[in-house]
């Protein structure tokens, strides 16, 4: 079996599939207290890189989506494919887990 290479411009989402790159988290807190990785939230946040071309109904009509590559969004905690690229890390999402876009 050949290798893959993966890399942002070779993943494309599928359906109504998103990838996000986390944003970077703090690290360490408001009163300059350092972080361990232990102690340290899941982010929430973070910047759509790849948007699948949309949901089909019942009729088979595509359902486009409502993001686009660019947006800033707020997602469910537990949600999604955690899958790293290099050094960047990114989660792979369905629509319906994204909560809110962020302004």
């Amino acid at each position: 079996m050949a290798a893959v290479a993966l890399n942002v411009s070779t993943l494309k989402p599928l359906g109504d599939r998103v990838l996000v790159k986390i944003a970077q988290q703090d690290e360490k807190t408001a009163g300059g207290i350092f972080l361990p990785d232990t102690a340290k939230e899941k982010p929430q946040v973070g910047e759509v890189v790849a948007v699948g071309p949309g949901k089909r109904n019942d009729d088979g009509k595509l359902i486009p989506m409502e993001l686009k590559a660019g947006d800033k969004v707020l997602y469910s905690k537990y949600a999604g494919t955690e899958v790293k690229l290099g050094s960047d890390e990114y989660v792979l999402l369905a629509e319906r887990d994204i909560l809110a876009i962020v302004q």
